[in-house]
């Protein structure tokens, strides 16, 4: 932990804002002053790269607006974040700027990182942020996102800008310090200091949000993130914001995660985590065998019936005979275009209705296969 390179920190609402759900001063001092310092205590000196992935833009938009919790409809949750990104990210430019470090802010939708020009462009910008010194605030935009196209929370946000800018190691902070074997408030649980897979967590209760009521994550959400960035090869460490400094040197802290997997394609990941399928293409077992077997692109000729309103580029499941989804994919068509496909081969469907139809519903460079 102490020398990797690129490092993504993750900080919750609760860690940044006061009980009154402003931004506290002295809580986004103190973390920066933690990061602004391990960017020179890397391999190399000054060599070390910090994404920051920070919730608190709702939060920092309720005492200006006059709302004393985080309202439950999207219009106020929208309204909340608009006011307060811009109070968020002028906090940390004016905390950053007393070590000359610049910032640069990237609001992020789940819609874009799953489509492939956009997922591209997110990773082109990050890239050059660090490549010029300067240190990327992500965000989920919560201003324009819609139920469709939300992460729902900032933990998997981080796991899958971790996987994004191929970091060396992702650190969740919040407002406990590890996973515990039980109610850290209860006496007699102790913290977990090392997990090698899932089965370390069998039988483990993993509690909800916290007490603060201004975050929409918890302990669940966060060891989903851990599990998705450790499944793609990125260690995690999961402690309190009090603890960042040791995390980031590489202390003994917090719970450690070890990667489970190896690295895939980026944008894969996105598709499989971050998407919400807007149909679903029900396969016929040829095609299933094909898909997931056979790592095959899926053609007109193995569906079997199609349901949902989507549009050429949305993401939709692929499901087997029994209903089960096997797979995920970026559709080719337009849902209206698809029942006249159904069964036919692509050559038969090229003379019919011209060489635009000669291809693959979902293609295999679009295509995720869901497990379990």
């Amino acid at each position: 932990m102490g020398t990797a390179r690129r490092i993504v920190v993750k900080v919750g609402s609760s860690s940044l804002t006061s009980a009154a759900g402003g931004l506290d001063a002295d809580r986004v001092d103190a973390l920066v002053d933690v990061l602004a310092k391990s960017r020179g205590t890397g391999d190399r000196e000054g060599n070390r790269e910090v994404v920051l992935v920070s919730s608190g833009a709702i939060a920092a938009g309720l005492a200006p607006l006059g709302l004393r919790r985080r309202p439950r409809d999207l219009a106020r949750q929208q309204a909340a974040a608009s006011v307060g990104q811009g109070l968020l990210v002028a906090r940390y430019t004016a905390s950053f700027a007393r070590y000359g470090v610049r910032v640069g802010q990237v609001l992020l939708t789940s819609d874009d990182m799953s489509r492939r020009a956009h997922h591209r462009n997110a990773s082109r910008t990050l890239d050059k942020l660090l490549a010029m010194g300067a240190l990327p605030i992500v965000n989920e935009n919560d201003t324009v996102a819609t139920d469709e196209i939300r992460f729902g929370d900032n933990d998997r946000l981080a796991a899958l800008v971790a996987h994004l800018v191929h970091a060396d190691l992702l650190v969740l902070l919040s407002d406990v310090d590890g996973v515990y074997d039980g109610d850290p408030s209860r006496p007699g649980t102790s913290r977990i200091a090392e997990i090698h897979g899932p089965e370390d967590l069998e039988g483990v209760e993993i509690g909800s949000a916290g007490k603060a009521g201004v975050g929409t994550g918890g302990m669940v959400t966060k060891v989903e993130a851990a599990r998705i960035a450790a499944a793609a090869g990125i260690p995690v460490v999961l402690t309190s914001a009090v603890h960042a400094a040791d995390a980031l040197g590489g202390g003994d802290t917090g719970t450690y995660f070890h990667p489970t997997g190896k690295r895939s394609a980026d944008r894969l990941l996105w598709l499989q985590h971050a998407s919400t399928p807007q149909g679903a293409l029900t396969l016929d077992d040829g095609a299933v065998a094909a898909v997931v077997q056979g790592r095959k692109s899926l053609l007109p000729a193995g569906i079997a019936a199609v349901e949902g309103e989507f549009s050429a580029g949305d993401p939709v499941e692929l499901r087997d005979a029994d209903g089960r989804a096997v797979a995920r994919g970026l559709v080719s068509f337009d849902a209206k275009e698809i029942p006249r496909l159904i069964g036919r081969s692509t050559h038969e469907l090229a003379r019919e209705l011209g060489p635009a139809y000669e291809r693959e519903v979902v293609h295999r460079d679009d295509l995720v296969l869901l497990h379990g």
